[in-house]
Parts: C-alpha cells; structure tokens; sequence
C-alpha cells in the first residue's frame, strides 16, 4: 500500500509520501539508540513534566488535528475531536501517576534473610510500536503515554493511510519539550518492518492489527527472542437478558457496533438475545440503527461516516451479501451508499447461523449479526465458540447471572449494563487470538520494562553465608 493520504468520503488523494531510505532508516535507528542512553537517566519527574507538556500541546491542536484525523480515516469530526481529547487524559493520567510506579517495591527483606529487598522497574530501550488506522492518535498514545513515561523510546510504524497523524505524533512529543529523537516516526512500509524488529538495537515491539500481522511479527520477535504485546481484534459478543433496560440495551448496543464507523476492535459485533425480549430488543434495536445519519463526517449532524478503505467497504459488501445468500435477514440497511467515497448503511442481520463468514470471522464495517438464544449458557457457549476474546457485554440485573457471565465469559474484558471502552485505568487487551499482553494502567507500562529484584544483604560475612545455605535450588 502506498504511504498516502486519501480522503474517504471522497476516494481523492491528497498527499503522497516517499518510505524512508535505507539509509534514513538506519540515521533514525542509531539517532533512537543514542537518545536511550540518555534519556534512561532521566527521572520520573522530569518524564511527567513533558508528558503533561505533551497534553497541552495537544489540547491547543485539538481542533487541527481532528480535522486531520476526519480527511485521512473518515471518522466522523466529534468523534475525532472525543479521540484527541480522550489522549489528552492519558498522557496527564500517566503524569500523575506514573511517577509512583516507577518508585522501588518494598518487600519483605527477612522473608529472604535480607537486610533489604526490593524491585525497581526500568526501561528495556527502543520499542517498535506498530500501529492501524481506526484511532490514529489513540492506539498510538495507548503505547506511547506509558512507554516515554517508563524511560523507553518509542519508534512508530503507522499504518499507510494516516502518514499525517503519524508525523503529528513526533511533532507533539517534540514541541512538548521530549529529548530529541526520544519519539520517531517512521514511514516504512510493512515489507521493512522485519529488518526494524531484527536490529539489535530494537528491544521490543507492540502490534495492534490483524490476525496474521500479529503472527508475523510474533514469529519474528521469537526467533529474536524479543518482547512483544500483541492486540489482534474482536468479535465482541453483546448479551441481553430478560431483565435488562431494553431501550437502554439498544441504544448502547447502537452506539456499541456504530462508533467509528464500525471500525473498532472492541466494538460489540454479535448481539445474542435471550429469546423472551428478542422480538421487542430487535424492533428497538433496528429502529435506532435506521435512524443514524449517514453523510459528510465533517458535518455536524452526521453520525456515520465512510469506511476507511475501499478494500473495507468492499469486505462488508461480501460479508452481507454471504449472510443473505445463506438464508439471513437484512432487517435494515444492507447496501452501499451510492455515489463517491466509502460509505456503507448501517445494518442488522438476524438468523447468523454457523454457515455465514460473519458468524467466525469480525466484521470491520457498521453491521451488526444478531442471535437469538434461549439462556445465559447458550450465548456465553456461542460467543466462546469464536476464536477472538478481546471485550464482551452482558445487560442484566441479575446477579447470578453477571457472576456466571464474569466466571465463564472468555474475554480479555467483561462489561455489565455498559459498553465496552478503553481506560488509562484499566488493563486492555485480549485472550485467544485477540492476542496477548496489556496494555494501559501500570501493567501496560510494566511490559516493556525490567522488573529487577535487588537483594542486600547484611555486613556480616556469617549472614552472607546464611543466607545462601539456606536458600531453595532454583
């Protein structure tokens, strides 16, 4: 794919961009190496200064950058500005508290004939962070806030089609004041990502993207015995129970499959109804979804705006077209929209059986595949049936059957009456092949870096030896 900007809601293309060189490339790696020896040194206070630098910069730009992120993706421009303002939190959230996690973890020293233990967590080095177009800042800022607050340095390899966020991100971190080449962005195509992940001066990698990205660079990182954390997508199930709030469980549902044009992992892509409410869940649920404004993603109103790629709205044609062949129903939208740029209408599809693509394989446009089920354990069986387990929803105000959902459920995230959603706070990542790894909160920032116990012992000789012969075989 070439590095180039290309509208959405037009299919015009406004900017190309040449890939690095290989000698470009190897100027940034060793200009990446050289800014971790320095800027490991630095302390977690300094860190936090020019993160929360970052997040006023940031906040100054919100505007320009959203309209930026509208023209090369095609979200629409409140959901651009919601993503802008949403990193903004992360990189203050990190500013705040990342200092506390980077303080050395007391622990019992007698436990371990110590005079005193601890563990100090520190950064390994250069972190390749190879990231998709959904959310081109926040994907990104997902790696980046807990990685430079950690003492790493980030290169990022973004996807071809938002060449111009990815160039605002090392702009941003640069203008916030970071060390120079501490963040690089790397225009490379994904046929140069192998020679980055190999060079010895890389530490570890972290990929959000497809399945069988995950695995190639899985491979990669293993035969080099690297780290990497790996989020590779969703199929998120969306239970509803007799108890729920149905209009409630509707219009997050809609909201639920719809955000980002259908463009997200850990949109709710299968809706499994308990059979009692499916007739009134689905009349909702398809009223909302008929409502939504499809248009212009710079408008105001418009609430749905075109699919990223063409390839996409190609992939959610067949995906529908499949369904309807095999027997299922298009109980509303269902067609592209005619006329230029990416656009598909948002739809539901009821009657999904085991024979449609759509049941095993996720859906990356606003369609929506909805079961029909006659308990709590068919539906938990149905969506475990999948081979993704990123998020997962139950609506219900029972609380054994939340107990059993949380117990049972396998996924990565459970959410009960709400939608899933990514938190500064909170762990994010998957089970299965949704991938491995986390990502945000302190265990985000913990998995590229050193987790290195320091023991001390006493100034007695007789103690030194005490406490070897006393210590277990490994």
């Amino acid at each position: 794919m070439a590095i180039a900007t290309i509208n959405p809601a037009t299919g015009e293309t406004l900017k190309t961009f040449d890939p690095l060189t290989e000698e470009a490339l190897e100027d940034k790696l060793a200009r990446a190496a050289a800014a971790f020896d320095a800027y490991r040194l630095t302390s977690a206070q300094e860190r936090a200064g020019w993160l929360r630098a970052a997040a006023d910069v940031l906040e100054a730009d919100t505007d320009a950058v959203a309209e930026l992120m509208t023209t090369e993706m095609g979200k629409t421009l409140a959901s651009a500005k919601a993503e802008a303002t949403k990193c903004v939190a992360a990189l203050r959230w990190y500013a705040e508290h990342g200092p506390g996690m980077l303080e050395p973890q007391e622990k019992d020293a007698a436990a371990v004939k110590a005079q005193r233990a601890f563990v100090v967590h520190q950064p390994l080095g250069v972190v390749l962070a190879i990231m998709p177009w959904n959310f081109p800042l926040w994907q990104a800022m997902r790696f980046a806030a807990p990685a430079l607050m950690a003492g790493n340095v980030g290169l990022l390899k973004h996807a071809s089609n938002v060449p111009q966020c990815a160039l605002y991100l090392e702009e941003l971190f640069g203008k916030a004041g970071f060390p120079a080449d501490v963040f690089q962005t790397l225009l490379i195509g994904s046929s140069t990502v192998e020679r980055v992940l190999r060079d010895d001066r890389v530490m570890a990698a972290t990929l959000t993207g497809s399945g069988p990205a995950g695995q190639s660079v899985a491979a990669i990182a293993g035969d080099a015995l690297k780290k990497t954390v790996l989020e590779l997508g969703g199929s998120d199930p969306f239970i509803v129970m007799p108890s729920a709030h149905l209009d409630t469980a509707a219009e997050v549902a809609t909201t639920a499959r719809n955000q980002n044009n259908g463009q997200s992992c850990i949109a709710a892509k299968r809706f499994f109804v308990h059979r009692e409410v499916a007739e009134e869940f689905t009349r909702l649920f398809a009223e909302k979804i008929g409502a939504l404004t499809v248009g212009d993603p710079m408008e105001e109103g418009t609430q749905i705006g075109p699919l990223a790629t063409e390839s996409g709205v190609r992939d959610v044609e067949e995906y529908v077209a499949d369904a309807r062949d095999k027997g299922a129903t298009v109980v509303v939208g269902g067609q592209r929209v005619e006329g230029p740029g990416w656009f598909y209408e948002p739809t539901l599809v009821t009657g999904v059986t085991p024979q449609m693509r759509m049941h095993s394989e996720e859906v990356f446009g606003p369609v929506a595949a909805l079961y029909v089920v006659d308990s709590l354990e068919e539906a938990i069986g149905i969506a475990n049936s999948h081979v993704y387990g990123l998020g997962s929803n139950l609506w219900s105000e029972d609380e054994d059957e939340r107990a059993r959902f949380v117990r049972d459920i396998q996924s990565g995230m459970a959410f009960i009456n709400g939608m899933t959603a990514s938190y500064p706070d909170l762990p994010f990542g998957g089970v299965k092949q949704s991938g491995y790894g986390r990502e945000l909160t302190e265990v985000g920032m913990y998995e590229f870096m050193n987790a290195k116990t320091v023991w001390i012992g006493g100034p007695s000789s007789d103690q030194a030896k005490g406490s070897t012969a006393g210590a277990a075989a490994e």
